[in-house]
């Protein structure tokens, strides 16, 4: 008697896994923990696992996680060259001048921060001086 056996292959496991991974990459890291607590819901050691894997794979210690990894593609393929002299001359000009006005941007939101920092303590001194005469005239009496 020859038994058949069908068996699934590995690949399409692995299929739905990657492609479950990839749409949860793709909406951040609030959708790994929303999954991870409606497995803790659903059934508790798929909450486990899910929280285990975040943890081993580092998704739960990532500022973003795919953001970051498309945000340093385009900065990588910002730099590249594109063999046309004359476009990337201008596109490492318009990079500097923006790099430029960004740091300016930077200064002038530091003296703007440090111009609210001096009149604050400035209005601070003061009231505290009309507030010293008062009282030392009370003292006095």
């Amino acid at each position: 008697m020859t038994m058949i056996t069908e068996s699934v292959p590995a690949s399409a496991h692995q299929n739905w896994f990657s492609k479950g991974e990839a749409w949860l990459d793709s909406k951040g890291k609030g959708a790994w923990i929303a999954a991870m607590v409606l497995g803790f819901i659903i059934f508790w050691p798929i909450g486990l696992a899910l929280l285990a894997y975040m943890i081993w794979s580092k998704r739960m210690f990532n500022s973003s996680c795919s953001r970051r990894k498309s945000w340093s593609r385009h900065s990588m393929t910002a730099m590249t060259s594109t063999g046309n002299n004359a476009f990337d001359a201008y596109k490492a000009d318009t990079l500097r001048r923006l790099e430029q006005e960004q740091m300016d941007f930077e200064a002038f939101l530091g003296r703007l921060r440090d111009a609210k920092d001096k009149a604050e303590f400035d209005q601070f001194m003061d009231e505290r001086t009309r507030a010293k005469p008062a009282s030392d005239t009370g003292d006095d009496a």
